[in-house]
């Protein structure tokens, strides 16, 4: 491992954040200086560009345009509105009911969607409105919207479960899905006992009617069935994970043109456009971390890395808490996808060396990472949830504080105990 080369890949990547560089372009750019150290210019070029085309030149990858492009269509299909009826019949009448149906809509909306800034955003819209008009704060509405957001990255589809697969060399994308149900809704479950407690625990919104909860529930079905349709195919093995990301485009435009009726087709330019640019960013973030990743491959430094890991003499526990502290510490600077495709091949083989199981630790990464993308200064469902909610950085963080917690404690006992993530992907015989 060359030390300069380090120290500029790493100096030059900060000082680009530092000066407000897009994060894809800083990525790109540090991987090609450092690499300039020691290759001259044309073939360190040459790779650094070779590597941004091979690094999407997947058909894995093909699943998370597609998802994106589902995503979307339910977000304007009427989707939200109906999962958040579905909540308040299922868990309105609790304590501090409202926080519980904010928090089961955006697991839902979350399920189907696979985006949480589509979540912030599309469960917000109804959410924060209803809350402040029961008397909740808008700060306290938004930090529960904000948080219970990043639940869809663990519940499938996730576009960044999809990403970890890549990066990890192949992990069964079928187990990872599978293996982020229980944890995802775990941090739900939490983050609601603490929005509770920190709220008073407000009175009920609601009484259980059968009626209504047969109401909803049906009007619902349609959109949660893409869920059963995606995970049904994959589990069964009737399609890959990319084929069911394109049957989830065909069903979500059935759904939101003739089920719903909530989409016109001169509204599908809008959607598609929307989708690409998504799209472009994402690809975009993944093409230049791939380079990245090669670039720090080619220094050595993943080997450094295990080696400086192993040398600790630690067990397993404590190397993931050491690991857990430093991804908390990235995901307050750096975007989930680029952190996930640096990092894994960066921690993962000492993992691997450690016995711990890829799928738990992917799950452990990426709900790691989730607490990034709620925290300043880069956290994008963050400042898309305050700009649902209208408020600002400064009044919402008191409100965040506790559900911060929360999050590190789902964190923790994910960790702790790997079952969690594994009985699932066991059950259906993609884990040992």
């Amino acid at each position: 491992m060359d030390p300069l080369g380090v120290v500029v890949l790493v100096g030059a990547f900060l000082v680009l954040l530092a000066v407000g560089v897009p994060i894809a372009f800083a990525v790109g750019v540090a991987g090609a200086a450092s690499l300039l150290l020691s290759v001259p210019a044309e073939p360190a070029l040459t790779t650094v560009a070779q590597r941004l085309a091979t690094g999407i030149d997947s058909f894995a990858l093909l699943a998370i345009p597609l998802f994106i492009l589902s995503g979307q269509l339910m977000n304007r299909g009427g989707s939200a509105e109906r999962l958040v009826a579905l909540g308040r019949a299922l868990v309105g009448p609790l304590p501090g009911g409202l926080i519980f149906v904010n928090v089961v809509g955006c697991l839902l909306f979350g399920a189907v969607s696979g985006s949480a800034v589509a979540t912030a955003a599309g469960v917000g819209a109804f959410m924060i409105p209803l809350m402040e008009r029961e008397g909740y704060s808008r700060e306290q509405a938004a930090a529960v919207n904000i948080t219970a957001s990043t639940t869809g990255l663990l519940v499938p589809p996730s576009n960044v479960l999809i990403v970890y697969s890549l990066a990890s060399g192949g992990v069964s994308i079928a187990a990872l899905f599978l293996a982020g149900y229980v944890p995802g809704i775990l941090v739900g479950v939490l983050i609601a006992i603490a929005a509770v407690w920190t709220s008073g625990g407000r009175s009920r919104v609601a009484r259980w009617e059968l009626a209504e909860l047969r109401s909803a529930t049906l009007a619902a079905a349609p959109s949660l069935l893409l869920v059963g349709i995606v995970m049904g195919g994959i589990v069964g093995g009737v399609f890959t994970a990319t084929e069911a990301a394109g049957v989830a485009v065909v069903y979500a435009l059935v759904l939101g043109l003739g089920v719903y009726r909530e989409i016109r087709i001169w509204e599908l330019r809008s959607i598609l456009t929307e989708a690409a640019t998504t799209t472009g960013v994402v690809l975009f973030l993944v093409a230049a971390s791939m380079a990245m990743s090669w670039v720090m491959a080619y220094e050595n430094i993943p080997q450094a890395v295990s080696e400086a890991f192993l040398g600790l003499a630690a067990g397993p526990l404590a190397v993931l808490a050491v690991m857990n502290l430093l991804l908390l510490a990235v995901g307050t600077f750096m975007d989930m996808t680029p952190a996930v495709l640096i990092f894994t091949p960066i921690f993962l083989p000492v993992a691997l060396e450690l016995g711990i199981d890829p799928i738990h630790f992917g799950i452990v990464m990426v709900l790691n990472l989730c607490v990034g993308l709620c925290t300043p200064p880069v956290g994008t469902v963050l400042f898309v949830g305050c700009g649902a909610a209208g408020t600002d950085l400064r009044r919402v963080l008191p409100a965040l504080l506790p559900l911060y917690i929360a999050m590190v404690v789902a964190l923790i006992v994910v960790t702790l105990v790997p079952d969690l993530s594994l009985a699932l992907p066991r059950a259906f015989g993609f884990a040992p």
